[in-house]
């Protein structure tokens, strides 16, 4: 029986996962390999190009992560990792895997803290989930002193493990709405990626409504429960002049922007990401 080709089994699974209906058949058929046979995505792409042959233990265990993705398992539960920025964080069930775009709205947040007079400015990060936020913050800035918060049982031992040895980063297991009340008035800059998905509005893609908590995803009748919160607890936390940073949906930047407003909050402004869809919106503490 003649060896089975990386290139053939890669071919075979971006089919299979196109079929599936998975965003990007291809990347992910490269990623999983990769991460199956221990290197690089480029050496993966090297070893299509030679023909290199894989072994059968190595194509059995390929064939069993192609059929998790398949079943729309998300990649990085599967491989247990997840990038963002220049972080991998652990990632697996129970707690939100970071996106992309929330890599862009951490920057209005390193940016505040780069540009704060104060010699070791405080940036806060209610909800952090998996910690990217704060572990962005926290390493982007290390003259910061980073706090972050979240409730969760299930994501709260994952942001544990990703922010374990951070000695400028402080992570408590507690509420966002109560926590850090020994810092009212002192921190920079409060940021969150809270849960802003209407509770009636079930996402589409398996991977969202079938794996990530739904403590991350859903934000009540209109999706901006725990937005109201971070308004009236911003205006606490945060000195004269702080930034609030709140990252949302596309479409919810003027709901936003008026609860900000009528709670007090001056300059509320929505920002668009890579995509040109409206994602975060910042103001600032009168």
């Amino acid at each position: 029986m003649p060896d089975i080709t990386i290139a053939a089994l890669v071919r075979a699974a971006a089919q299979r996962l196109a079929e599936a209906g998975v965003p990007d058949p291809q990347v992910d058929a490269e990623l999983l390999a990769a991460h199956v046979f221990g290197i690089r995505r480029g050496e993966v792409q090297a070893a299509i190009i030679r023909g290199d042959a894989a072994s059968d233990a190595d194509a059995a265990a390929f064939e069993a992560v192609i059929a998790r993705r398949s079943a729309r398992e998300p990649l990085q539960h599967i491989t247990g990792t997840a990038p963002f920025r220049h972080l991998e964080l652990a990632v697996g069930p129970g707690v939100f895997v970071p996106r992309p775009e929330t890599e862009t709205v951490v920057q209005y947040a390193i940016d505040a803290l780069l540009n704060d007079a104060e010699p070791e400015p405080i940036g806060i990060d209610l909800g952090t989930g998996s910690g990217a936020i704060a572990l962005a913050m926290a390493t982007e800035v290390p003259h910061a002193r980073v706090y972050a918060a979240e409730l969760s049982p299930d994501a709260f031992p994952w942001a544990q493990r990703n922010t374990a040895g951070v000695d400028n980063l402080t992570l408590v297991n507690e509420d966002l709405a109560h926590a850090f009340r020994e810092l009212d008035g002192a921190a920079s800059v409060v940021i969150s990626n809270p849960p802003y998905v209407p509770d009636a509005a079930i996402p589409r893609d398996p991977e969202v409504r079938l794996f990530d908590p739904a403590m991350a995803l859903y934000g009540g009748e209109d999706g901006l429960d725990v937005v109201r919160i971070l308004s009236t607890r911003g205006l606490e936390l945060l000195r004269a002049g702080g930034l609030l940073v709140i990252e949302h949906g596309e479409l919810q930047g003027e709901q936003i922007r008026s609860i900000l407003t009528a709670d007090g909050w001056r300059a509320a402004a929505t920002h668009r990401d890579l995509t040109l869809r409206d994602r975060v919106t910042t103001a600032l503490r009168p």
